[in-house]
């Protein structure tokens, strides 16, 4: 569509479907495409007051753009339209990032390059903090000219100084704590020791000298290279007993550090990842089968639990917000569930959710998904998390005009607010009401701009407007004032529901709500404002 399209600029609302486990998560699997969910995070009051600038880690796992198709989808796009379609995504995401979240963008050879130079201008190049090389597989392909065994996660931060004072450290491990030793029975502990000497090119004239070892053998530093601190300074650490001079005590000096003085922060994260410490393609293939086991094929393109473990390690901390826009088999907000983060995530394939991420999500929270990172954190289940569909468009192309669509402005609704409002029920799609020289039109949906400037087009000379919608953009009252002088814009169902109540003493009848996730195998048809709205 052209960018003057009014479904470009659209906000689509956000339908409540079903909740699992507990109801009070926060926790949130959205079934629709990104850029519209992200839209309505970012837009409808109701959620940009909760998520604009909370998240904390964005994950994105898209289309590679490989030019194949598969099982569970077709990765098959035109460039330059893969490309504007993640810049739009992205640009969502950026609104919605905390000022010291981070952004991890998965991809491969096919648009690496295109990807980076992109999210530098959408970014910026100061935002760019690494490439991440993944190893996600371990064996070889001999049909091919190179056999590829690697992706990318390209990192950016929007405040690299804060991202990196708050990034976290990897935890050490059994292969860290195996080069402390401890020959010399030192009592300060296990050490391991590091070279002594630095590149001459950038050390000082002090730091070029003799130095003589316990046996009395006079050293310089190698070829090229000087001593890492000057003479005073290697003298004060040599009597303090932190140098290792070697088992005969004539070697070439080496600096020890101990493991009782070690930071204990961990690990700076490395860019090279690989298949042994975060998993494989293999691994993730099988963790979807282990938690799909009713599926006959597993998840074409799963990512292992290890790999976003480490992602979230280093990129949040618990109870930060985590989201997925491309959620897939739903791997991201398992990990996040397990490691006590908050989530979003959104999938735009309906199979996909049902097939995959549903399931999979429902056994993490009932403490029934035995693979992946469960045993490492003794993960035994909790939580929940709400299911929710993003609504249809409001607009419908009429032989080649743009239009409101009928359901969205000629339901029962329209002819409910109308009574509540003392406008006489009177359908001119898309008005819905008259009450002297001012229309009524009813919007099951988000009132913005654009939905403004249609309306307003149905008016004739002199006649005024009174637009009520389940979600308002500010900036829409404003238009419809500037356009018709005496117009309002009023919000469904609050503003309406305190009025009726107060003139005709009603009391809204009780809304009986899904109790469990068995309600999310119907598809919702009504807004939880329709609902609300007595007939």
């Amino acid at each position: 569509m052209k960018p003057s399209d009014y479904r470009v600029a659209e906000v689509r609302l956000l339908h409540h479907v079903a909740k699992v486990g507990d109801p009070s998560s926060e926790n949130l699997l959205i079934r629709g495409d990104a850029l519209s969910a992200l839209a309505s995070l970012s837009r409808v009051r109701e959620h940009s007051e909760r998520y604009v600038g909370q998240v904390k880690l964005a994950y994105l796992d898209p289309p590679f753009n490989t030019q194949q198709s598969f099982l569970d989808y077709d990765d098959a796009l035109e460039h330059s339209v893969w490309l504007t379609m993640m810049r739009d995504r992205l640009e969502q995401v950026r609104d919605l990032l905390a000022r010291d979240g981070s952004i991890w963008v998965h991809c491969d050879d096919s648009e690496q390059a295109y990807l980076k130079v992109m999210m530098d201008e959408v970014f910026g190049r100061d935002a760019f903090m690494g490439t991440v090389v993944w190893e996600k597989l371990k064996g070889r392909d001999n049909r091919t000219a190179l056999s590829s065994v690697h992706d990318y996660i390209l990192v950016y931060a929007p405040d690299r100084k804060t991202w990196t004072e708050r990034r976290n450290r990897l935890m050490f491990g059994d292969e860290q704590y195996a080069r402390y030793k401890n020959p010399d029975n030192d009592s300060r502990g296990p050490w391991t020791s590091g070279d002594a000497t630095a590149q001459g090119g950038h050390g000082t004239k002090e730091q070029f000298y003799s130095l003589d070892t316990p046996t009395g053998r006079a050293l310089r530093p190698p070829r090229g290279r000087c001593w890492l601190y000057t003479k005073p300074r290697m003298e004060e650490l040599n009597a303090d007993g932190r140098i290792w001079w070697g088992e005969g005590g004539g070697n070439m000096p080496r600096i020890k550090r101990f493991l009782s003085e070690k930071d204990h922060t961990g690990l700076v994260p490395r860019t090279l990842w690989t298949a042994d410490e975060v998993g494989t393609n293999d691994s993730a293939k099988k963790e979807s089968l282990a938690v799909s086991p009713d599926t006959e094929q597993p998840f074409d393109t799963p990512k292992p639990e290890r790999l976003l473990a480490r992602i979230i390690e280093v990129g949040s901390n618990p109870g930060d917000l985590v989201l997925d826009p491309f959620l897939g088999s739903g791997t991201t907000a398992a990990v996040a569930h397990k490691m006590g983060r908050r989530w979003i995530g959104v999938e735009r394939s309906r199979k996909t959710v049902e097939t995959f991420a549903l399931p999979r999500l429902r056994h993490v929270v009932a403490g029934e998904d035995s693979g992946g990172i469960t045993e490492a954190l003794a993960w035994q289940g909790g939580g929940g998390f709400h299911v929710l569909d993003v609504g249809s468009s409001m607009f419908e192309d009429d032989e080649g005009q743009v239009v409101l669509a009928d359901w969205a402005t000629n339901g029962k609704l329209a002819e409910a607010t109308a009574a509540q409002l003392g406008f006489a029920h009177e359908l001119d799609p898309p008005l819905s009401g008259r009450k002297g020289r001012s229309r009524l039109a009813v919007v099951d949906g988000h009132i913005s701009c654009a939905v403004a400037r249609l309306l307003v087009e149905q008016l004739d000379d002199g006649e005024l407007l009174t637009v009520c919608g389940t979600s308002i953009d500010p900036q829409a009252v404003n238009e419809l004032r500037a356009l018709r002088p005496g117009s309002r814009v009023r919000k469904i169902p609050d503003s309406l529901l305190a009025e009726y109540q107060e003139s005709h003493r009603w009391r809204p009848r009780s809304v009986a709500a899904p109790t469990d996730d068995e309600a999310i195998v119907r598809t919702a048809t009504t807004t939880d404002a329709q609902e609300e709205v007595p007939s």
